[in-house]
């Protein structure tokens, strides 16, 4: 538990990528702040680590609200001396129809959370580390391989990711005066929930349903913890890991 001095932010964290991640930063000593809409899968998380509050600190937020993300890292900053990581990965799709019949409502939704919520969590956990002395840190995106390639009838989740790799850029960029690295993980096909009907079966480009290839959700993680233990002189800028065999290459 080298890192034990060290506190990651995971967005989203009470399933899937998020909490794949939050377990592998518990089980490497990190202090971990667990966030997403209902506090009950994020106490779960913890409570599976069996660790203190001293090291694990869960926030029921909404990222997609100004006053949410305001209280979340209110609560971090009071509860840790110092902000390391941030992963941001809050993210949701909306129904896979023609841009015609999506109904607003849904697209204002993704938007809200995948990249609204994603600068929301930047500015703040920016902020945090530019100000705490030493400042630096790191701000983990997670992208998709939606941000490069569409899949059929997904325009508010590919223009989300799309903004979202525009949103690592800039921070990385700005980030360089106060030491605060930022990267994007791009990913494919991860087994979650949310990925499980990929595997029964997907639209593709030309019109028929195959089923595609998952891939353990496992390897995001310790993906995503190559990332944020290089030192802050390093970065990966962009990392993109997926099940090998599944139709992204040759998507089109």
């Amino acid at each position: 538990m080298a890192n034990s001095n060290k506190t990651a932010v995971v967005t989203g964290a009470g399933g899937g990528i998020g909490k794949a991640v939050a377990d592998i930063f518990l089980e490497n000593g990190y202090n971990v702040v667990l966030t997403g809409r209902r506090e009950g899968p994020l106490q779960d998380v913890a409570s599976a680590h069996g660790v203190s509050d001293d090291r694990a600190l869960c926030v029921s937020a909404d990222v997609g609200r100004e006053e949410d993300v305001d209280r979340l890292f209110d609560q971090a900053t009071q509860h840790f001396p110092r902000i390391d990581i941030l992963f941001n990965n809050a993210g949701i799709s909306a129904p896979p129809v023609p841009i015609d019949e999506l109904p607003v409502a849904d697209w204002q939704r993704v938007i809200d959370t995948n990249l609204h919520g994603a600068f929301l969590c930047a500015r703040r956990a920016f902020g945090a580390m530019k100000n705490q002395r030493p400042s630096g840190g790191r701000i983990i995106n997670n992208g998709s391989i939606s941000a490069y390639a569409p899949r059929p009838y997904s325009a508010p989740y590919t223009v989300s990711k799309h903004g979202m790799s525009g949103l690592t850029r800039c921070l990385a960029l700005d980030g360089r005066a106060h030491d605060i690295a930022c990267g994007q993980i791009d990913i494919g096909n991860a087994h979650t929930e949310m990925a499980e009907p990929l595997g029964q079966g997907a639209l593709q480009p030309r019109g028929d349903i195959m089923p595609e290839p998952l891939m353990d959700v496992r390897h995001v993680a310790t993906s995503v913890l190559h990332m944020a233990e290089l030192p802050l002189t390093a970065n990966v800028l962009f990392m993109n890991v997926m099940a090998t065999k599944m139709p992204f290459v040759a998507r089109g």
